[in-house]
This record gives structure tokens, C-alpha cells and sequence, in this order.
């Protein structure tokens, strides 16, 4: 059996480091890389670190609006999947990339396995929202990581092919985090002793988009004068320097970094502050109390358990939930037990 594997940003690699090393025992996969995250820093890094086999294909996509990139990407694909004549493809998540795969698939009749079906943040302005809705419409197997998503399908009239197989990165986190303390040295490197400081990540565009939401973030982290790190993403780097905002001297800014160093960053700070859907979840693993900066989150589970504060870019919210918030009850198990990818194996052997 041959599957053609699709991925393109940093969520989707480290969920392939768990998922391809089991499926490469049993058959053939072959990896398109379509190059939607192009830096070194934020591609390139993370093959090299979590032991992904470097993929067959790189379409090297690179940014663009997401016409463009869904575009060149459905283009780029058809070609690479018509010539490796696969026996199903493998996306996740919701990117641009994810949708261009599974797009590809069905017009070509070949089945579509999504790991990472059925979230939903019921927010269709949402590019990964419409991505997510679209591609579990055309899926022919759909791994869900909790029982919410697994409702969320059954109230779109989506019940064949669903299998709750728990969290791919729950199993990365357990696996790569015993790694990350034997290999990464990123605490000394930025000069931060552990527990003392909260870790910030900002990336998503309607928050570096938008200057009053933008705004809103940096001046509540400022304020906060809690000693915080922030791997800078580029493109708020791009919109801080647009909206001239600054940071003040207890926002210890550094580069992004790679995978290993960012658990070790999580695992060791006393709590975070993140809009990316991945870090909320691993807080969540980690036991690290989570202020999100978002409207909205597909993890539900996380807020409901009371390890999760949604704050949008409101910031009083903010301030309240950098300087004070704290988890309100014992954290329960929503997302399997680390062998989801085992899972995912045997039930793509048995079909």
C-alpha cells in the first residue's frame, strides 16, 4: 500500500514525526513538503530535529494570499499525486495545505484520511475553520483527538469513517519532550531559570493584522512587568515595526526556535500565553496554566477543565490572566494515552 503524506507547516511536522515512523514500518509513504512555511528557522530546523525523513517532494509555495497558495498548491500536487499513483493521502489539521491535499484527492478519487477531524471553532471567518469543514467533508477516514470533535461530525451528518484515536501530539510531546531535556540547553542559552518566567507566542493574523488587537497584546505584556519570553514570529515582527510597537525591557525577545527548544521552553515556564492552537494543547500536557489570545478555541476541553483563559485581544483580560490566572480544578484526560499514531496504523491496515 502506498500513501502519499501532504504536509507544509510546523503543527503538521511535528504530528508527521509521530504518525510517518509507524506508518513506514508497515508501507510505502511518500512525503510532500508544499513549502507554506519556507524560513529555515520555521521548516528546515524541524526535519532535522524530530528525525522526519526528508520528504520526496518540496513544491517550495512559499507565502502568498491564500488563493495563491491553494491555487499553485492544488496545481503542484495533482502533478506529484498523479504520477505516484497512491492508494490514499494523509493531511492534518487546517492549512491551506491540508485543504490543496484533500482537494486533490477526491477529484481524483483517491481516499482521504484527516488526522485532526471534527475541531471546529464555529468561526467561519476563520481560513483554517473553512479549511477544516472542507477537507472532513471529502474525507474517507477521519481521526478525530477527542469525543467533542467526534460530536461535532455526528451534528454534520458525519458518522462513517470516524475513529477517536486521541492526540498525535500528545504522543510527540511524550516522546520529544524526554529529548528536549537531554539535548536542548535553551534556558542557559537565553539566560532564564526555570519557573520564573511565562512564555509568549503571537502569529496569527487576526491578531498581527489588526493594529488596535496588536496593540492591545503588547501593551498588556508591557504592563504586566512579569519577566516574559517571546520567540518573535516573523510576521508580527513585520506588523510590530508597521505599528511602531515596542516592547518593554521585561519581554525577553529571541528567535523562533525549533521544536525541541520550544518544549523545553514550555516545559519550564511558569505559565503561558500563546493564540496558537498547538502551544494550547501543550500547555494543556505540560500542566502550565494557558492565557489564549484568541475569541474563540477549538479546545474546548482545555477552557471547560479550567486550564485555559480565552482573553481575545482584550487587555484587561490580558493583564488579569498574565498576572493571576490559575488553573480552577484537577486536569482530566481528554486526548488518549500516547498511542494515537499506533492507532491511526492499524486502522488505515485493517481498511
Amino acid at each position: 500500500m502506498k500513501i502519499v503524506t501532504i504536509i507544509g507547516a510546523r503543527p503538521q511536522f511535528i504530528k508527521a514525526a509521530a504518525v510517518s515512523k509507524k506508518i513506514r514500518k508497515k508501507f510505502e509513504e511518500i512525503t510532500i513538503h508544499t513549502g507554506q512555511h519556507y524560513d529555515k528557522n520555521m521548516s528546515d530546523i524541524f526535519f532535522e530535529e524530530l528525525g522526519i525523513p526528508k520528504p520526496e517532494y518540496n513544491l517550495n509555495i512559499g507565502s502568498g494570499s491564500h488563493g495563491y497558495q491553494t491555487g499553485n498548491m492544488l496545481i503542484k500536487i495533482e502533478e506529484v499525486v498523479i504520477k505516484e499513483s497512491p492508494d490514499m493521502i494523509l493531511v492534518y489539521g487546517d492549512t491551506n495545505s491540508t485543504l490543496a491535499g484533500a482537494l486533490v484527492a477526491s477529484k481524483l478519487l483517491i481516499p482521504v484520511a484527516h488526522i485532526e477531524a471534527g475541531l471546529r471553532s464555529f468561526n467561519k471567518n476563520m481560513p483554517e475553520e473553512q479549511n477544516r469543514i472542507l477537507t472532513d467533508h471529502v474525507s474517507k477516514l477521519l481521526f478525530t483527538p477527542t469525543e467533542t470533535a467526534v460530536k461535532n461530525l455526528e451534528n454534520e451528518g458525519i458518522r462513517d469513517g470516524v475513529y477517536n484515536v486521541g492526540d498525535v501530539m500528545y504522543d510527540a510531546i511524550l516522546h520529544f519532550g524526554k529529548i528536549a531535556e537531554e539535548k536542548s540547553d535553551i534556558l542557559n542559552r537565553i539566560d532564564v531559570d526555570k519557573n520564573k518566567y511565562i512564555l509568549a507566542t503571537i502569529h496569527r493574523a487576526e491578531n498581527t493584522n489588526y493594529e488596535y488587537r496588536l496593540r492591545n497584546i503588547v501593551e498588556a505584556l508591557n504592563e504586566s512587568k512579569e519577566q516574559i519570553v517571546l520567540p518573535l514570529h516573523p510576521r508580527t515582527q513585520k506588523y510590530l515595526n508597521e505599528y511602531n510597537l515596542k516592547f518593554n525591557d521585561n519581554i525577553k525577545i529571541i528567535e523562533p526556535v525549533g521544536y525541541l527548544d520550544m518544549v523545553m521552553l514550555e516545559k519550564n515556564s511558569s505559565k503561558i500565553v500563546t493564540d496558537s492552537g498547538g502551544v494550547q494543547k501543550e500547555a494543556f500536557f505540560l500542566n502550565k496554566p494557558c492565557i489564549t489570545l484568541r475569541d474563540e478555541t477549538e479546545w474546548v476541553e482545555t477552557v471547560e477543565n479550567g486550564w485555559n483563559m480565552i482573553v481575545g485581544a482584550d487587555k484587561d483580560k490580558i493583564l488579569e490572566g498574565v498576572c493571576n490566572f490559575k488553573p480552577t480544578a484537577e486536569k482530566l484526560n481528554y486526548f488518549g494515552y500516547g498511542n494515537s499514531a499506533e492507532k491511526i496504523l492499524n486502522i488505515i491496515d485493517k481498511m
